[in-house]
């Protein structure tokens, strides 16, 4: 682990972050981990320019990194505190562009910053759809959920979902940056379970169509299992396998 500035006569309250890099920021820097200190109050902006200004062979990396703190996305906004573990990482892509971000992830799924990882200069509208867990369903056998657990074969899984975002471009070419992220653990009714989003220029570029076939499509052949626990007991809930999607 490496420190990458020294706290000592300092004259306001610093706070001390333990900073974790992934692939080419790794590279970049040459630790995986360092300490970083900062003053109180301080943001994930004033972070992502410390970093930065202490290593400037960052460059332009950081321009579009995912950070989580304490295992939940955050945006350049979030005030940061002492102790926390920040993680910064860059999107999981099919190609270089337009942007594709996806992921399985037990960390709280924060929408906006999903979101700003997809819009480019030229976006004008994005799409998204948000599952939840249901406490309550009405529709076919009623019945009471006190929790869901969701569990993934992860590789596989996020390997699928590239596929789905290859499979909306072909039919939907004008869509640009699409985010994928489903959350594994246990999730209470209320939480965030998936979050599928489509940009594009303007709305009737397909953004509507496009996430509806991403829920449905992910659904079909993304390796995902949940556990429904209700007073009634737990049961593993299974759907149908469709590796195929026919016009």
């Amino acid at each position: 682990m490496s420190s990458t500035n020294n706290p000592q006569n300092q004259a306001e309250p610093l706070i001390s972050l333990r900073v974790l890099l992934f692939a080419h920021l790794r590279e970049a820097v040459g630790h995986h981990q360092l300490v970083l200190y900062l003053p109180e109050g301080s943001r994930v902006r004033d972070l992502k320019q410390a970093l930065l200004d202490r290593h400037p062979e960052l460059g332009s990396r950081l321009s579009n990194v995912i950070v989580a703190v304490n295992q939940v996305f955050s945006g350049d906004e979030d005030i940061l505190e002492e102790g926390a573990e920040v993680a910064l990482f860059p999107p999981v892509s099919g190609g270089s562009l337009p942007p594709t971000f996806v992921a399985v992830t037990d960390a709280a799924l924060d929408l906006d910053a999903l979101v700003s990882q997809i819009v480019q200069p030229s976006t004008g509208a994005v799409c998204v759809f948000t599952g939840i867990v249901r406490g309550e369903t009405r529709r076919g056998d009623h019945h009471q959920t006190v929790a869901l657990e969701y569990e993934a074969y992860i590789p596989m899984a996020e390997a699928k979902m590239r596929q789905i975002a290859d499979e909306i471009r072909q039919r939907w070419p004008d869509v640009e940056g699409i985010a994928m992220v489903q959350r594994i653990g246990r999730l209470n009714p209320g939480d965030p379970t998936v979050v599928i989003a489509c940009a594009a220029a303007h709305r009737d570029m397909g953004v509507f169509e496009a996430a509806r076939y991403g829920i449905d499509r992910l659904k079909e052949i993304v390796p995902i299992w949940k556990k429904e626990i209700g007073p009634q007991g737990e049961t593993w809930v299974e759907g149908h396998y469709h590796p195929e999607r026919g016009e």
